[in-house]
């Protein structure tokens, strides 16, 4: 076989070879003819006329994320930066407009947010628009639809993902909002306090009553053992004044054993003699003595300025009635 041949066999081959072509999945390739559009082939061995079609591009069928950032302004002229996800992707049955009606589709989708965000916060305060991102992301999201599909281009979802303001604003924000925080914070611990304080009083209250019940209980029940003692004592031919001594006595005593029991106790008892119960009881019989004999003397005062004086005739008035002695 000539050379020549075996050239013509081999190009013939490359030739046959190139007919042939794959496109990927979630992919499309333009077929062109002599400049002209001749098809669109979708996933799969595909085969085209060698030296007369040509693939003119390929189109990407993913969904795609575009991020834009917009500076912009809200309602209380503070300056704001706000990224947008743009996520969209080419539809399929209209891959002819994606690519030749279109050349820069990302520049075209960039361009509408910015419209549309500058559009929309303006018209908010910073607070609205950090609480209505959402109805900023559906606003921007109705508009590309609106205007993409006509390209061939559907977007599946629009988020605004980040609001950046300026440093000195946050920064406000932070205290304004640290002071609000601490200002809760604060009264939450007033109102503690106070309750602390009523429970405290309260507690305190109910102790004293308590207390004073305790003693008066105490008292009471002394006295009735001091009554029960003289009548024991009464029984067996002791009369009430040397019981009364009898029991001061003992309860002087005891008092001082009490205080000889304690070993760091500093107290001095004095006068500290058995005569000092005797003295002791005989001051108190006496004191009572005086203190009956003065409120029998106010009690008798008292009836003499209460017992009402008698009416006296008026003068000359008797002397005007002179009996008739010559009836």
């Amino acid at each position: 076989m000539s050379t020549a041949f075996i050239i013509f066999l081999v190009l013939a081959f490359f030739i046959f070879m190139s007919s042939f072509f794959t496109v990927k999945q979630q992919s499309s390739v333009i077929i062109e003819r002599f400049g002209k559009f001749q098809s669109v082939r979708n996933s799969g061995l595909q085969l085209k006329i060698p030296l007369v079609d040509r693939l003119a591009g390929r189109v990407n069928l993913k969904i795609q994320q575009l991020d834009v950032i917009i500076e912009t302004k809200t309602r209380d002229n503070v300056f704001i930066k706000m990224k947008v996800s743009v996520q969209f992707k080419v539809i399929q049955e209209k891959v002819y407009e994606a690519f030749y009606k279109l050349e820069y589709p990302h520049d075209q989708i960039t361009s509408y947010v910015f419209d549309v965000v500058r559009a929309e916060v303006p018209k908010l305060k910073l607070d609205d628009v950090f609480e209505r991102k959402d109805d900023i992301a559906v606003a921007v999201k109705r508009e590309l639809n609106e205007a993409m599909s006509t390209y061939g281009y559907d977007i599946i979802n629009t988020l605004v993902t980040d609001i950046d303001p300026d440093i000195q604003v946050k920064n406000a924000m932070n205290r304004i909002n640290a002071a609000d925080r601490e200002k809760t914070a604060a009264e939450f611990e007033a109102e503690s306090s106070r309750i602390r304080i009523v429970a405290k009083a309260k507690a305190e209250a109910e102790s004293k009553r308590l207390q004073g019940q305790g003693i008066a209980d105490q008292r009471r029940e002394i006295a009735r053992g001091l009554v029960e003692s003289v009548e024991v004592l009464n029984s067996v031919g002791i009369n009430s004044q040397e019981a009364s001594a009898l029991i001061v006595v003992t309860q002087h005593y005891d008092t001082l054993q009490a205080i000889g029991a304690d070993a760091n106790s500093n107290l001095i008892l004095l006068p500290n003699s058995p005569q000092a119960g005797s003295d002791m009881l005989n001051n108190m019989v006496a004191s009572f003595s005086a203190s009956n004999q003065v409120g029998e003397m106010m009690k008798k005062h008292n009836k003499k300025i209460e017992k009402p004086k008698p009416i006296q005739p008026q003068s000359g008035y008797e002397d005007d009635i002179q009996p008739d002695v010559h009836s």
